[in-house]
Formats: C-alpha cells, structure tokens, sequence
C-alpha cells in the first residue's frame, strides 16, 4: 500500500490563437464569429503536470518540459520555481512515476515507442544517476507493492521467467538488486501487504467467475472467496487496515454496485462501509499509516465524496472556498498534514494547490495549461438518455458557443454533431476538460460522448448488458443517443461523424458498417477491425483472463463462437461502407496491432472504397508524443473539415518533428498531400502504394484483450501516484 492510500477501483500563449479556417459555406461562416483556437494549445506538451509530494513533504516533484521532452523536475516545496529536471528523456517523455519512502530516490515507468514492455527506473536526486530495474527484453514490468516499512525496496512483478505469469521480486531500488518472492503458478494477480508478504492470489475459473485464495504457512494456497462471473469486474480485495487481520473489499456480491466493506479474515465478520445506488466506488482514501477509510467517491453524473472523518470534511469545505472545480486528492505526505490538491474544470485548466492541513492554508502552485486561461471554452454538461430497451445512459454534451452562447446545454439551431466514443470497452467518460471535446466545439461541432451499456462504474447489470453485445445493442445505444439529439434538434442529422479510439475506433467501424447511412464520416483511431484476428495476439501475460473475453466478447473456441465473432467484425462488412473514412494507427501497438489497420484498409482498396490511412512507427495504443498527436488533428480537422463542414486550423507546420505517414489516400484529405510534400526531407517518406498485411493479420488462433482493456493487474505505478 502506498503512503498516499488512494485506491482508484481509472507551454504556448494566448497569442497563439489563429484565424485562419477550411471548410466554407453556411456553417463555416456562421462559426467563423468566434475566435479559432490553435490545436497546439489542446494538444502540446503541458507547462506543468502531475505534482506529488515526498513523503517528508519537503520536495515537489512534477512533469514539466525539457527540451521539449516531458521529464520529471524536482524542487523544494517551499520554493516549487527552484525546481530542476532530475530526468533527461529526449523523445517520449515520462509521465508515470512516484516518490521512493527514502525521500531520495523517484522511480518511473517507461517503455518503448508504445510497445506496453514496462521497465521501472530509479533515479537518485543527488547524483541524477538512473538505474534500470528491470533490465529484460520484452518483459512487462509491473508494481505490486509499495510499502512505507521498507523505504529502500518495492515490489515488482516479472514475466522474465514464463511470458504468461509475473513473478513477484523485492528490489532495491538503490543497487537494483531482485529476491524472488513469489514464483507465479498460474495466477491473474496478487495482493500484497505492507510487511511484504503475498497474502492474496487471484485467478479465473472456467465457469467464467473468479477465486481469491488466501495464503496459508501450512496448507499453501486455501480458498477465500468466490466471485462469480457477473461480478468480477466489481469486486476485488482493495487492501487492509493498520492490524492488517481485516481487509477492505469492492463488493458487488448481492446487489448491483461495488461498495466498500470491511471483512475479518479470523471471524468473517463484513461490515458494510460505503455505498451508492448508481454508481460504484470510485475511490478509496485511507489514512495514510493508520488505514482507516477517511472518505470514498463515487461518479454517477459528477464525482460526489462521502466524508468519514470529520477533519476531513472540515478540509473539504474549506477548499470548496478556495477554487472552482471538482476537488480531487492528487497525493499526500506520510503524516498526512499536507496534500496536493487539484481543481479540475470542464472549461480552463486544472489547478494544483498545496494544502497545508494543520495551518488550513492553501498555496497556488501552478496550472497545467497557462494558455487555457481566458479563452472560449464551453462547457461539458451531464444528461442521462434512455435507450430503447430502459437503461439510463449517462452522457455528455459539449455545445459551440456559436450554437449556444450561454453555454446552457440548449443549442439555438441543429448543428454538426461528433458522437465521441470512448473506448475500453469496460471503461467510462467522466465530467472534466477534455483537449478532443474542446477542440471540435471551437471547430464548430457539437460533442456528444455516451457511456454506452458494457461501460463500467455503473453497477454490475449495466457492464454486464454489454457481454457479447459488440456491435448490437452496445451500438444501439450510441444509436439511441444520437436519434435523442436530433429529436431534440441539437444535431443536425445529415452531418453526423463517428469517431473514437480503441473500442471507440471498433465503434466507428461498425458505424460506417452496419449503419452505413446514419454517419457522415468516420475517424477511427487505434480500433480492430476483426474481433478474431483482435483475439489472437494477446499478449502472453493476458492469458490467464482468456475466459473473460469468452465470457464478455465471444466464444473463439468454438466453430460457432468464431462464425459469430465474424458476424460482429467491420472486416465482414466492409463492402457496406459509403462514407469517408479516416485511420490512425501506432506501429507499436501490443493491443490493436497495426494488422487491425492494414486488413481494413487492404479490403477497402480492393473494392475501390477511398480510406485515408495515417500510420505512426513510433507510437502504440494511442499517440503519446506531442509532435504526433497534433499531426493526427491537423489531419483530423481537415477531414472533418470537409464532410462536416465545419472549420479547420490550416496545417502550417503541424508535420514538423512528428513520425506521421500515410500509406493510403493523402489526397483523399483536402492539402494533405500538399503539406506532406512541404515537411522536412528528415521525416520519413510516403509510401503511397497498397498496404501489405502484417504478419500478424491471421485467422484467430488464441486469446488477445479487447481494444483498450488492461491486463488483469495493468502495469502502472501503484496508486499512491496518482
């Protein structure tokens, strides 16, 4: 457990602003009344980001620039502008890391242009020395535990030994010397305690469910709890008090959301803790040493805390007075007396404070993105929207001022509408600033993001109305959203676009494939195309979740089960398509291999369908470096731009420094051609020929995670750094 206890159960000015636009015509001149913003803006490198505190609360670390390159910066807490960067990468940048208990040292996750294959780095202060703790070839490393007790070492998990299972090492995080803890038998995941000791071991069963075993010193591995199958993605064992004899539980075993209990490992007793009708937990804060529960929060709608201790809620109702926002914990010393505190609008920045407790004093320390300030952002508003079939899907819409100048969520005539969709697809959308949201509003379109049925957060029978639903009623619902929005003529119905990333990008394929007349246009980023070939590169560590995938995608075991999966893939279909369609792609990418782009893209050509095919060598399961992600919305923009009609920033020198090609249908993009041809002879030339298959576009012969899912334990640093 971290020092911080928080269990989550998920540089440029306003002078930048530019006036220039594409798409003319009735609505490009009616949107050009207000100020066109530049995309570097949304989507550059943050000024400053992700703050935390040591655990003496003497130092602030941040993610900042340097040369360009997000690093790690360090300085005293009582003077952050003294900070200096105490990391020196020069490409991807760092953006995952966490204070080590010794105060010396700050360890980072880092991989290689997306590929997922996590190495966990220590870096000392002082000497600025880096250490690689994980020194292996295509292992993902993964934290398992951090614990205040032992402020020299952590534990990490490996699959150096079998590429299916991690084995759990001590490391020091000074000498990267390893112990092997636990050797890995076939198990999903672990829970640690403090003390180090694995006291938990999770794996699935083939009825679908899950098995926690609890760690016995004379019977080995003795059955715990069992989950079954409808609740193993809302409940779990979220970590254990100071005695370390009771653990808290995620729980959603005998009604439909995960609460928080508190269960005796000797007696059995369960005290019920926490709960919410709508929604499940979100968040869990504990005491950082003590570890008992101080508050929890929920996200129906909008992040809602319930207070435990009462100082906490006096703390609470004081920073309610210092700044706008939804307050959210970002970190915290270990005797819990000072914290960072972050602000979060729908329409500026985000605000990091320092909270000093005792004093009840809170000092500004930076925005995330000075440049926001003051510009014509709008806002993000909840709504629920019922489908066809009674659920209540939570959904927000994001309006143009054009359309809606007191931003009241009404808009004064139909306009172009972007249905967003978020990918996962057992994830959510939440309320908050989002750069994609922003940057389509200023553009003209409206936005609206629906957390379709399979989503999570909202009890077990809404994710579990999603099971084997890909491209049914999960796609209805966006449907169902999207005739709501023309009803109540916030959308114009002839000018609709699909675009999402992951299972998002999934979705606007089968927008463009089994509705091939309800969208305008498509812009499918990072999405598989076949479910079948998706499932048969998982990666080895996602083996031991296969069932799940059976369970909530489709049977690929089966004759029958793969014929359906078939029936649910783009690929199948592809001759249906007839409206424009954008792709983008890392060649990186361990979840959605490039072969789900190629495939697509290859069966297009053959039968003389137009598709504009961006292709990045250097980035995964989305695109991470700064000079990418604006080349992918200039290109974006402009393709929108043109069958949306709305505007778009001209594309100047958004190429410059990115990797960015396009194998298909540069011209298929107004002046996309002629800005590839206008970039820098350093950049990578275009292939402007078919797209030959990668190898991995095969019939399905194993198990791969669903497009934008997460092993069962994602590798990331533990939550203490969030």
């Amino acid at each position: 457990m971290s020092h911080r206890c928080r269990m989550r159960v998920a540089a440029c000015g306003v002078l930048a602003i530019v006036t220039g636009w594409g798409a003319t015509g009735a609505w490009g001149a009616d949107a050009a009344q207000s100020p066109l913003i530049s995309r570097r803006i949304f989507f550059g490198n943050p000024d400053k980001t992700v703050a935390h505190l040591s655990p003496d609360g003497t130092k602030l670390a941040y993610v900042a620039p340097s040369k360009g390159v997000l690093n790690i910066w360090v300085g005293p807490t009582s003077a952050p502008d003294q900070a200096q960067p105490v990391t020196a990468d020069k490409k991807r940048g760092i953006t995952r890391y966490f204070w080590s208990y010794d105060n010396r040292h700050i360890l980072y996750l880092q991989d290689a242009d997306g590929d997922e294959n996590w190495h966990v780095y220590s870096v000392h202060l002082e000497s600025r020395r880096v250490l690689d703790l994980t020194p292996f070839e295509k292992v993902a490393a993964q934290i398992e535990a951090v614990s205040h007790k032992f402020p020299k070492e952590i534990l990490v998990g490996l699959n150096n030994r079998d590429p299916q299972f991690h084995d759990i090492h001590r490391v020091n995080i000074a000498t990267g010397d390893r112990q092997l803890v636990e050797q890995n038998s076939g198990f999903a995941s672990y829970v640690c305690d403090d003390e180090y000791r694995v006291r938990f071991a999770m794996r699935f069963t083939p009825d679908g469910g899950a098995e926690y075993l609890q760690s016995d010193k004379d019977k080995g591995w003795v059955n715990f709890i069992r989950v079954p199958m409808e609740d193993t993605a809302t409940t779990s064992i979220a970590g254990f008090d100071k005695s370390l004899a009771r653990v808290y539980l995620i729980d959603s075993r005998g009604r439909d959301t995960g609460a928080l209990k508190l269960l005796d490992l000797a007696s059995g007793e369960e005290k019920l803790l926490a709960s919410n009708d709508k929604a499940d937990i979100r968040d869990v804060v504990l005491h950082p040493t003590e570890k008992n529960v101080e508050a929890v929060i929920f996200n129906y709608l909008r992040s809602d805390w319930q207070t435990f201790d009462p100082k906490v809620a006096a703390d609470l109702e004081y920073l309610k007075t210092v700044a706008p926002g939804e307050i959210d914990l970002a970190d915290r010393t270990l005797d819990n007396q000072q914290w960072i505190v972050v602000f979060v609008q729908d329409d500026g920045p985000t605000q990091y404070y320092h909270f000093d407790r005792a004093q009840r004093k809170a000092t500004f320390l930076f925005v995330n993105r000075a440049a926001l300030k003051g510009l014509p952002l709008v806002h993000m508003h909840p709504l629920v929207i019922k489908s066809r079939d009674g659920l209540e899907l939570v959904c927000y819409l994001s309006l143009p001022r054009d359309v809606d100048p007191d931003q009241d969520g009404k808009p004064d005539r139909p306009c172009p509408l972007a249905l967003n969709v978020h990918g996962g697809p057992w994830a959510r959308d939440s309320w908050g600033y989002d750069p994609e949201c922003q940057l389509l509003a200023n553009r003209g379109y409206g936005v609206l993001q629906v957390n379709y049925r399979g989503s999570s957060g909202f009890g077990k029978s809404f994710l579990n109305a999603g099971n084997r639903e890909w491209a049914a009623k999960m796609h209805d619902d966006l449907l169902d959203a999207v005739d709501w929005a023309v009803r109540e003529k916030i959308a114009d119905p002839k000018r609709i676009a699909i675009m999402g990333g992951s299972y998002g990008g999934y979705a606007t394929l089968v927008g463009l494939t089994f509705t091939p007349e309800v969208f305008a246009c498509g812009v499918d980023i990072v999405g598989p195309s076949n479910i079948l070939t998706l499932l048969s590169t998982i990666p080895p560590y996602w083996e031991p979740a296969k069932q799940m995938f059976r369970d909530r995608v489709g049977d690929f075991s089966s004759e029958e089960g793969r014929q359906f999966l078939l029936s649910r893939s783009p690929l199948s279909h592809v001759e249906k398509i007839q409206r424009p369609l954008l792709i983008g792609q890392g060649a990186q990418d361990p979840r959605v291999k490039q072969a789900e782009a190629d495939q697509i893209v290859k069966a297009m050509q053959e039968k003389k369908i137009p598709v504009t095919y961006v292709l990045y060598p250097d980035e995964g399961h989305g695109f991470v470096r700064p000079e990418n992600r604006l080349s992918f919305y200039a290109v974006t923009e402009a393709f929108l731009a043109e069958h949306l009609g709305g505007r778009a920033e001209p594309f100047g020198d958004a190429f410059a420094g990115s990797s960015l090609q396009v194998p298909v249908g540069a011209d298929g993009v107004q002046g996309l051609a002629a800005a590839l041809g206008q970039r820098s002879e350093d950049l990578p030339a275009q292939d402007a020929e078919a797209v030959k298959p990668s190898a991995d576009a095969k019939p399905a012969t194993g198990r791969r995670p669903a497009a934008g899912t997460k092993p069962t334990r994602p590798t990331k640093p533990p939550a203490r750094a969030r």
